[in-house]
């Protein structure tokens, strides 16, 4: 136990985090995970090449609140949609069918939410309004200022009859006391602890690798929130997006959230009730789970889940996107250490002539993945990637936007973590109109962001490529 202490303080030192609490959650998964993983290493599939590869259907599958669409009005409502892009989105699509087996759902009002404070008022909003159940999935759920109003307004909504099923991560959460989840369950609210990191805990195999890392909000069935936001105080500022005032000491992290309305929300319901009665919990009461949803919106999206062992969509979605780029690859990253595919993709598609620009972090909540991704600036900058440094905020957001028509927003990250051991959910939303608000968001970041320059990169400090070659040796586990 000593000899993980001084581990432990010896990374910390080394790789200063303005988080510590969530450095030393992050080495006790990495450690323990490290040390008791069971016949060698899971990865991830070839995927080089994968568009060429794929046989793909002349259209892709279309459902909404009616069911699958004929392939006539499938097609129809298509070529409609899309007819003014520049983009071949329906091959696009059908490949992306092809790789993950999802269909797109059509019918469905998305709306963009940006930062902590917005964020968290939609979702407060909609858990007051309840009246059968709410489903909460989450990585992170602290005991703070936010954690505390979000626990009372959920107790307060199942003592009026409304029933609360809670899924929350036990390394995410490894910070926030038992007292906290315990009142919880003793006001009536169902709780599910992820994987705990306790064997004694456990029902099924040990994996204390492979985490939770979903934040899924589903009410009444109806209304679904996901992305990258956790319960925790650390969304409980503005990070100033598009906020004519910069002078606030007070700056929150930036991230990006969604709301969906439409046949949409079943899939992500699907997802959380899955994972539910996978991890052999405590049945869950009888709910309306699954009411009748309308047509509400002309948003045409696909809802993708991946976990360890699974069928690796939300990765070859990624890797597709990339490989069938024209124009332009914009990504938002929060923890970036790309495998040798996507990597290789996204160089691909610059030496091609795509600009390809991504944002991360000038500071982090994790000084390993930090450092880790520095560990392939140099490379990227090489093969005409350019990378930018969001200054204003700490970056937290997991989004791309390709052509101006392909865009996802979700709980992953482009690392080997979020694609090989966690749990994780993003949403596609095939189209002009909510790709061209990504795009203005990346634009917006990107002009509180300074780009790195090759010359520049050369002449940073030797400890600092001492920590990135360190970080890069546990690429795997971070």
């Amino acid at each position: 136990m000593s000899s993980l202490k001084n581990t432990k303080a010896y990374l910390m030192r080394l790789f200063k985090s303005p988080s510590k609490s969530s450095l030393s959650n992050f080495l006790v998964s990495l450690l323990v995970g490290a040390s008791f993983s069971i016949s060698g290493c899971a990865s991830l599939p070839a995927v080089l090449e994968l568009n060429s590869r794929l046989v793909a259907l002349d259209h892709p599958t279309v459902t909404n609140a009616q069911g699958t669409l004929s392939t006539k009005n499938s097609r129809n409502l298509l070529i409609t949609r899309w007819k003014n892009s520049h983009t071949d989105l329906m091959s696009m699509a059908a490949l992306e069918e092809a790789a993950t087996g999802r269909p797109l759902i059509a019918g469905n009002k998305v709306t963009l939410l940006y930062d902590g404070p917005q964020t968290m008022a939609a979702m407060m909003a909609a858990i007051e309004a309840a009246q059968d159940h709410i489903n909460l999935e989450t990585y992170i759920f602290d005991q703070d200022d936010i954690g505390i109003r979000f626990a009372e307004m959920l107790i307060a909504r199942q003592r009026a009859g409304v029933q609360v099923n809670i899924i929350y991560d036990s390394v995410g959460t490894i910070g926030t006391p038992q007292i906290f989840f315990d009142n919880m369950r003793e006001a009536g609210i169902r709780l599910l602890p992820f994987n705990p990191v306790n064997p004694m805990r456990l029902v099924g195999p040990w994996a204390p690798n492979n985490r939770d890392h979903r934040k899924i909000l589903v009410v009444d069935g109806s209304i679904a929130f996901t992305g990258g936001v956790n319960i925790s105080g650390t969304y409980a500022n503005s990070s100033l997006f598009r906020s004519k005032e910069r002078r606030n000491t007070k700056v929150g992290w930036r991230d990006t959230h969604i709301k969906i309305e439409g046949p949409a929300v079943a899939a992500l319901q699907w997802i959380f009730l899955n994972n539910w009665m996978r991890e052999k919990s405590p049945d869950l009461l009888d709910s309306n789970f699954f009411p009748p949803l309308k047509n509400v919106g002309d948003k045409l999206v696909r809802v993708l889940a991946s976990e360890p062992g699974g069928g690796n969509d939300i990765y070859k979605a990624y890797v597709l996107a990339i490989q069938e780029a024209k124009k332009t690859i914009h990504i938002t990253s929060a923890y970036f250490v790309p495998d040798a595919s996507i990597l290789q993709a996204l160089s691909d598609a610059a030496q091609r002539g795509v600009e390809v620009a991504i944002i991360l972090p000038s500071v982090s909540d994790n000084g390993l993945v930090f450092h880790a991704s520095q560990s392939f600036y140099a490379e990227m900058m090489k093969k005409g990637i350019k990378i930018y440094q969001l200054q204003i905020a700490v970056l937290h957001a997991k989004t791309a936007v390709i052509d101006q028509v392909w865009a996802t927003v979700g709980s992953t990250n482009i690392d080997t973590r979020s694609f090989l051991h966690n749990n994780e959910i993003n949403v596609v939303v095939f189209g002009a109109e909510f790709g061209l608000a990504m795009e203005n968001a990346f634009t917006e970041d990107l002009r509180y962001s300074v780009e790195i320059t090759s010359e520049q990169w050369e002449r940073r400090p030797l400890q600092n490529k001492l920590k990135e070659w360190f970080a890069r040796r546990l690429e795997y586990w971070l």
